[in-house]
């Protein structure tokens, strides 16, 4: 039996992302796939006029409906949109992506020749990501070894059958930071034997802004976070795998150790050096110098919080 398609179902969370947000949302709008699909938002406590905005121009979005809530992380916001969806497929993005009109066609193909292939329905796919720092034009883009992800289910871009997701019993909340949410969900569907079904042509384009340094306290605090995040992953799921996914090992403390020069190379050090990147008009090259540090507070960020995880518990607090 082949793998019947319904309504579609495609659930966004967001939090102070309007501007591209306008762009991902038009994009949902011009989809060449034929069949029945919807667009649910879940306003993750936005206090950027996402709502106003999106009251002002709903005659703009046919497909779209959306609810709020107040800030608790993206993991709450898309079990509640997966709850309020109507579709037997859920597709997941992010609010900064923008994807192609072949978008949904193309995981809906990918969905059905695999299941037709496989002999059963224990599939999800996982489009292509291509990361872009061109808000005017984000689909001009080409696809980089960067872009390349191995990752075995990450909701920037993938669709999904509504009984798995419901089976392995949605995101877990405790995820309310950044980070992880959706990997841990995916050791789980693991266990239910569900198949990762590559889709390089349901392609959605990442935005962020080009890096300067005045980005650097906030993505500091979304490493630490990501730390953080990391101690409840391997709390739930303490296995070697998850280990070197959060970067919770010995080989990772002596790589960024030896890399940052035990500390030396910071953002304070480091700060000259990327300023003359970011002014010879390469922010991105910058970011990736920026990364030697930025994943030691990650990696200081997982032993810190699993430290005080294994202390909270043995307290009985």
């Amino acid at each position: 039996m082949g793998f019947e398609v319904g309504m579609i179902s495609v659930v966004i969370p967001t939090y102070n992302r309007l501007a591209i947000l306008r762009k991902c949302l038009l994009a949902l709008e011009q989809q060449q796939w034929q069949g029945e699909y919807e667009v649910v938002l879940v306003d993750d406590g936005s206090t950027d006029g996402t709502l106003e905005w999106l009251a002002e121009h709903r005659d703009l979005f046919p497909h779209l409906r959306w609810l709020a809530h107040n800030h608790q992380g993206p993991a709450l916001a898309r079990n509640l949109g997966v709850a309020d969806a109507k579709g037997d497929t859920i597709v997941f993005i992010d609010s900064d992506l923008v994807v192609t009109p072949a978008f949904l066609g193309a995981h809906v193909q990918a969905l059905r020749a695999a299941e037709v292939r496989l002999g059963h329905s224990r599939v999800f796919t996982y489009g292509r990501v291509v990361n872009t720092s061109n808000f005017a034009e984000p689909t001009a883009e080409p696809f980089k070894v960067t872009d390349y992800s191995r990752a075995y289910f990450a909701t920037g871009n993938v669709a999904i059958g509504r009984t798995w997701l419901e089976q392995a019993g949605l995101f877990d909340p405790q995820f309310h930071l950044y980070g992880w949410e959706d990997l841990e969900l995916g050791v789980r569907l693991k266990s239910l034997g569900l198949k990762l079904v590559p889709c390089p042509q349901a392609v959605g384009y990442h935005w962020h802004p080009p890096f300067d340094l005045e980005q650097l306290p906030a993505l500091i605090d979304r490493e630490l976070q990501r730390g953080r995040m990391g101690a409840v992953f391997y709390r739930k799921h303490p296995t070697w795998e998850v280990r070197m996914i959060v970067q919770m090992t010995w080989m990772h403390r002596l790589l960024w150790g030896l890399l940052s020069l035990g500390g030396l190379v910071n953002e304070r050090t480091m700060a000259p050096f990327l300023g003359w990147l970011i002014d010879r008009g390469r922010p991105q090259l910058a970011l990736e110098f920026a990364r030697v540090f930025l994943n030691c507070y990650s990696v200081r960020g997982v032993y810190g919080a699993y430290r005080e995880l294994m202390r909270a518990e043995e307290g009985g607090i």
